[in-house]
């Protein structure tokens, strides 16, 4: 059986992958501040939950010393660009200086193994579509940076201390499994679909925005690369194996590698709820990428993955059911 640590297994993609890692009978421990996560997706993960924040050396050394895990997941960060450009400090401290206790404390208690969640956001502005790993790190936000920042710890780590990881690079997590009780929950929320979704489950009145529709893209609005958040999930187990079965130390993008525009999104979203959506146009924000896609190619080469939710109805319908629900 693998044993796991979870940390930040309260939030959307980290209870969503604790859930399915505890489905396939590892023995996974949560471990999350509840700053931003949830206890209560934490518990539908089926997993024991540790409160506890990175920041706090001495917790950390005393938690990794008495679970002493195969492998940790990490998935523990602050992610809201436009925050991390009005609070770098706070994207510092807990994003980087986080991870560097984590990482100190792998090292003294024999962890070698680590699946870090990394971004999209390392690339910055794309020179090239489909995104590959070897595309240049040029992240333009405080968050790009901190997430950058730890991939480059993670390849010093490794070959000073034999640490070994994979980072993840998500492109955008979507969509809910189907029966997990866990899904897509942020205050506040940044994410398109579900703030869609809430624009037709509220009754204030507020109406959907579009960012911008003057873009180089075939309507004027961003182009996005939707993943499903149980194909993320099974990526992390296939990662995971990858490194106990003594792979190489390694970054990979998790994508469909299609691109969906920001009324592409509306149009599924109107096909599923039956429903119009009303939305108006603000101004584009600042740094926003025109498209962002990723290549796929080495994750399914080295990991033995790929998508298996590849249609975006489908992928908001999942939402949908699940956003349903939760506002009950």
């Amino acid at each position: 059986m693998i044993s796991a640590l979870i940390i930040g297994g309260g939030g959307y993609i980290g209870s969503s992958v604790a859930y399915y890692s505890h489905a396939r009978n590892w023995d996974s421990v949560i471990v999350d501040n509840l700053s931003t996560g949830h206890a209560d997706l934490a518990a539908n993960a089926g997993c024991l939950l540790v409160e506890a924040d990175l920041r706090d050396r001495q917790k950390v050394f005393a938690l990794l010393q008495k679970c002493k895990p195969d492998i940790v997941l990490h998935f523990a960060a602050r992610s809201l660009v436009a925050e991390s450009v009005a609070a770098p400090s706070m994207y510092y401290g807990n994003n980087v200086v986080g991870t560097i206790n984590l990482l100190d404390a792998m090292l003294a208690s024999g962890v070698q193994n680590i699946i870090f969640s990394s971004s999209a956001a390392v690339y910055g502005i794309p020179h090239e579509i489909p995104i590959t790993e070897e595309h240049s790190l040029l992240p333009i936000s405080p968050y790009g940076w901190s997430k950058m920042m730890i991939e480059m710890m993670l390849a010093d780590y490794s070959r000073a201390y034999g640490l070994q990881y994979v980072s993840l690079r998500y492109f955008n997590a979507a969509g809910a499994i189907p029966g997990a009780g866990i899904g897509e929950r942020h205050e506040p929320e940044s994410h398109l679909i579900p703030n869609i979704l809430r624009s037709m489950l509220r009754k204030d009145g507020k109406v959907f925005e579009i960012y911008g529709n003057a873009y180089s893209t075939a309507d004027g609005s961003c182009v996005r690369d939707y993943i499903h958040v149980e194909d993320l999930a099974r990526a992390h187990i296939q990662a995971a194996q990858y490194l106990l079965d003594g792979g190489e130390s390694t970054a990979v993008n998790l994508g469909n590698g299609k691109g969906y525009s920001v009324l592409d999104v509306i149009e599924s979203a109107k096909r599923k709820l039956g429903s119009n959506i009303p939305y108006n146009i603000k101004p584009p924000r600042s740094g926003d990428p025109a498209v962002l896609v990723a290549s796929a190619e080495k994750a399914g080469r080295i990991l033995d993955w790929k998508p298996l939710w590849v249609s975006l109805d489908d992928i908001i319908g999942s939402a949908w059911e699940w956003h349903r629900k939760d506002c009950e």
